[in-house]
């Protein structure tokens, strides 16, 4: 079993934000068998296609806030650098909103696309990355307030 402590200079988030990461492939993994089971199943090849490129696109993008997070705390623990912190994260989920909405548009009208499946894999990794967030933080076990520093009572002395 392993620890998770983390690393006295690392905020406590980031084996919380891994182990999400890592929960995550397995739920790929398995939405995309799943779902190109049940899209081939449905719509022949296109829907394999189209479950296989709904898995990706979530996945993908789950992996660009749990990983914007990840990079946007090597800036954590000065005040100076919360702009950095904050531009990094909104950066990511700006990122994400674009490539979504170019993908979007490039694949809509494609024959080799089930819009249907398409859709469905789409939500079936939204829902499961939102069920692994979940999951993750319920069991991380970390304190209400973490990486934060008491000042001395003036006692103390």
């Amino acid at each position: 079993m392993t620890s998770t402590t983390p690393h006295p200079s690392q905020p406590t988030s980031v084996p919380v934000l891994r182990r999400i990461l890592v929960y995550g492939a397995f739920l790929a993994v398995g939405i995309m068998v799943i779902g190109a089971i049940v899209g081939g199943l449905v719509a022949g090849a296109s829907g394999v296609v189209s479950a296989l490129i709904g898995t990706v696109m979530a996945v993908v993008f789950m992996g660009i806030t749990a990983g914007s997070i990840l990079l946007a705390n090597r800036f954590a623990g000065s005040e100076a650098a919360i702009g950095a912190f904050f531009g990094i994260v909104m950066g990511g989920w700006l990122v994400k909103f674009v490539v979504f909405l170019a993908l979007m548009f490039l694949l809509r009208g494609q024959p080799w696309i089930q819009p249907v499946v398409l859709l469905l894999s789409i939500i079936a990794g939204v829902i499961g990355s939102l069920v692994v967030d979940v999951v993750v933080v319920m069991k991380s076990r970390m304190p209400y307030a973490s990486d934060v520093t008491l000042p001395k009572a003036p006692s103390d002395d």
